[in-house]
């Protein structure tokens, strides 16, 4: 679960959806801090009061729903020039009631996408990319050579749906050319099916191939001195240590892959960090982080209730690897 920091304002919010996928904003009065900005909503923790209990009782005093389904979504520490906060987020997928503003507060329901367009307190940015991001990270095995892809193709095609949104395509060992050539077949696949597609690769081949984004690995990671694609595009990191995911953060990643965190079958030598270590690590970094080494589709929840925004993999997740 989330931890917090003495001397912070305990904040507990929720990211919650309708059965339409949209999300349930909140404006605050003029009056409050950060009075006028959109919100998701919530309220502040009472002393001695359970995390949940406070989601439940928030969401049926400011909107008189009750939540049926939810799980924690990211935790972020954020100092403003008056206050240091810490906001404790939970995804609410499933709830019952009608959603109203009953301390007179405006509420809309948007379309994800739209989410960049309002204006939040700015604590609230990595909150946005959580709820944008899906709970699996689906890494890619190598293509291989040219004569290879209509297999790596078929095996990508039968990953893709259901909770798989967001692809790493690793092809470190193809040339520019071949890139370009197998490029068209993978984004084809990926975006017929609502899947994101990021290059683990360099920045501007990314771009110039139409990728959504790129992969930095630690060490292009450690060489990149600012934000190398636009904010329309997503970056993510891969990182190892606290060191790591504070340069990933201060480079403005959109998330981060962490680990190993459990003794993975390809990398039989490398320690795992196991999942306490993940937790402290995670708590000090305020960008979504995906849970990476040795994870399996049951991992979800051990996951979500140690910080992460869910599990990177390949074995798990590529079609038919778990089971080999």
């Amino acid at each position: 679960m989330h931890s917090t920091t003495e001397g912070r304002l305990h904040v507990v919010a929720a990211v919650v959806s309708d059965t339409k996928g949209r999300i349930l904003l909140a404006k605050r009065p003029a009056d409050l801090h950060q009075g006028g900005l959109w919100e998701f909503p919530g309220g502040k923790r009472e002393p001695g009061e359970e995390v949940t209990r406070t989601l439940m009782r928030e969401l049926r005093e400011e909107l008189g729903i009750t939540a049926g389904q939810f799980r924690p979504l990211i935790g972020i520490e954020y100092d403003y020039p008056d206050r240091k906060v810490f906001l404790d987020v939970w995804r609410v997928s499933a709830f019952s009631g009608e959603a109203r503003g009953l301390e007179g507060q405006e509420i809309r329901w948007v379309e994800p996408g739209t989410l960049k367009t309002f204006a939040f307190p700015a604590a609230n940015r990595p909150i946005i990319s959580a709820a944008l991001l899906p709970a699996s990270y689906l890494i890619t095995p190598e293509p291989g050579e040219p004569g290879q892809w209509r297999s790596f193709l078929e095996r990508l095609d039968a990953s893709l749906g259901g909770d798989i949104r967001l692809v790493q395509l690793r092809a470190k060992g193809l040339a520019p050319e071949e890139h370009a050539a197998l490029a068209p077949h993978v984004l084809e696949r990926c975006h017929s099916k609502g899947c994101k597609v990021l290059l683990n690769g360099e920045p501007e081949l990314a771009l110039t191939l139409g990728y959504d984004g790129v992969h930095l690995g630690s060490g292009r990671l450690a060489d990149t001195g600012a934000r190398p694609l636009p904010e329309d595009s997503l970056v993510a990191a891969s990182c190892h240590n606290l060191a790591e995911l504070s340069m990933a953060s201060a480079l403005g990643c959109d998330f981060a892959v962490l680990g190993p965190v459990c003794t993975t079958a390809s990398h039989p030598g490398t320690p795992a960090m196991g999942w306490e270590s993940f937790q402290q690590l995670v708590s000090r970094c305020d960008i979504p982080v995906y849970a990476l080494g040795g994870m399996s589709r049951s991992d979800y929840t051990q996951a979500w209730q140690h910080g992460a925004q869910g599990i990177a993999a390949i074995r798990a997740l590529w079609q038919g690897r778990e089971n080999e």
